[in-house]
């Protein structure tokens, strides 16, 4: 027996595509208010920042390439700062006869004087470099006499060869960077060298 084709009332074909339509609208509406669909909140992203700063290191003369090192140290060791070798620069590193030494004008600037004294006396080139880069992310020296303190600096024996700052100066760093606290960790106009003639952190600009 030949069965013939169920056909649908005009009332029920409209009813059919109504029903068709309202299922189609809410899943448009599910879709659209679901989390995966929303878009990330405004502060998100700037939460997650990573502030870079610029280094000039090109009239640094034999101390260039151990300046590359010691932005890689910090860059491998602080997660709120980035070093990137290239201009227009935010610190300039420049080579001399003198003391090593870092004029910070503000939080991530300055200029960096790799004094060859301190290589002379046989202290370790590349802790000098991190050293004085650690002043320019906004750490103050502190002679503890430590070579596991990155920033004892001078105080720390001459056959101290750590380059890596510590815990304490790590967490310190990435303080600094971190969002709002940028302007309110700002140093301005400080001159430091390391040296056993140095009035605490601070002497004259030379």
């Amino acid at each position: 027996m030949r069965m013939s084709p169920m056909r649908m009332s005009p009332t029920h074909t409209a009813r059919f595509l109504r029903a068709v339509s309202a299922l189609l609208l809410g899943l448009a509406v599910l879709f659209t208010a679901s989390p995966a669909g929303a878009a990330a909140p405004a502060g998100g992203s700037a939460a997650s920042a990573v502030r870079v700063l610029r280094y000039d290191a090109s009239r640094a003369a034999e101390f260039r390439a151990v300046m590359d090192q010691a932005a890689q140290v910090w860059n491998a060791d602080v997660a709120n700062v980035r070093l990137v070798a290239g201009t227009p620069a935010d610190f300039v590193v420049l080579a001399d006869n003198g003391w090593p030494r870092t004029s910070v004008t503000r939080l991530g600037r300055g200029t960096i004087w790799m004094g060859r004294e301190a290589t002379a006396e046989g202290y370790y080139p590349l802790r000098i470099a991190t050293h004085e880069i650690g002043h320019i992310l906004g750490l103050p020296d502190r002679r503890t006499g430590l070579c596991t303190d990155l920033m004892s600096g001078h105080s720390a024996p001459v056959s101290c060869t750590n380059a890596n700052p510590s815990a304490a100066e790590r967490r310190a760093v990435d303080a600094n960077f971190a969002g709002s606290a940028l302007t309110a960790g700002e140093r301005t106009g400080r001159l430091f060298v390391d040296r056993a003639d140095a009035a605490g952190d601070l002497v004259p600009a030379p």
